[in-house]
């Protein structure tokens, strides 16, 4: 376990932190445990506290500079509290991500309500075109955002597929489960409700939900892109955690087509592929029950 910065990583942090904020020496360091892709922690230093996150430049490549483009563009949203990036860079053989520490107290008798306000407000933000101008990544995998015509097509191309070749090129999937997916997919167009593509957080489970020095709702480690914001209220559902105060206020502010709930398992066939690829089999049954159905 690392349980304190690289010689080279605390350097660097020092001279840039310096030049742009005055710090002049890091007092604490507290690692924060859970991290299965970076290691990271609360930093201290006499000009106040950040978070740091670092891995590797090479296994990861470009993992925080879409990172901190993704929290970026959230947060000109001005929908919902993000962290502010401090610093981006790389040292040696170490990329690193620098951000505003978030202080956490107790939820407001309202966190619940204001998330869903917040998120409603966040995917009422639309640029017209599904997909992203940059991809980036979902937990370790990369993240397909090449834009298409329509959410569709962007649905199969980008993210049913891609998670269906990698599964099948490193052999947790055989052809025959594979073609499973035919008549599902090609229904696609179907599927869906026809909207404009949202400003979407692209990774929104429990554990990237926080609450910040007010007591209402955070959010960190985003997926970012442009799509059916089914995917975000999908995707909330999926390990649970979310209050039905959430989605009550959610509807209320920015109301969903008729025939939601029977869409999540379709909208959720993305993070289980990418769990699949991530953490192994185990999540193939929970995929086949879905496409079975179809």
């Amino acid at each position: 376990m690392i349980t304190d910065l690289p010689t080279e990583l605390r350097q660097t942090c020092v001279e840039n932190l310096g030049e742009k904020l005055g710090v002049s020496q890091i007092t604490d360091f507290q690692f924060a445990s859970g991290g299965c892709i970076n290691n990271g922690g609360r930093l201290t230093t006499d000009q106040g506290d950040f978070f740091i996150k670092w891995n590797s430049s090479e296994r990861y490549p470009g993992m925080f500079t879409a990172e901190k483009k993704g929290l970026e563009l959230l947060a000109s949203a001005h929908a919902i509290d993000i962290p502010g990036v401090v610093l981006q860079g790389e040292v040696v053989d170490l990329s690193y991500l620098i951000l505003d520490y978030i202080q956490s107290i107790g939820r407001r008798p309202n966190y619940w309500q204001s998330l869903g306000e917040s998120l409603a407000q966040l995917h009422r933000n639309s640029n017209g075109t599904v997909g992203l101008d940059h991809n980036n990544y979902i937990g370790s995998l990369p993240q397909s955002n090449t834009a298409t015509s329509s959410w569709p097509e962007f649905f199969i191309t980008q993210r049913i597929n891609v998670q269906l070749k990698l599964s099948r090129d490193e052999g947790r999937l055989a052809k025959e489960d594979v073609d499973r997916f035919d008549v599902l997919l090609a229904q696609a167009e179907n599927l869906f409700p026809e909207e404009p593509p949202a400003l979407l957080h692209g990774d929104l489970w429990s554990g990237n939900l926080m609450v910040n020095h007010e007591g209402l709702p955070a959010l960190i480690d985003p997926a970012v892109y442009y799509g059916h914001r089914e995917m975000d209220l999908a995707f909330s559902r999926l390990f649970g955690g979310f209050d039905d105060e959430f989605y009550q206020a959610y509807n209320e502010e920015f109301p969903l087509a008729p025939g939601f709930i029977e869409r999540v398992d379709i909208c959720n066939l993305y993070p289980l592929l990418v769990h699949l690829n991530l953490f192994g089999h185990s999540y193939w049954g929970q995929i086949k029950s879905i496409i079975s159905r179809f």
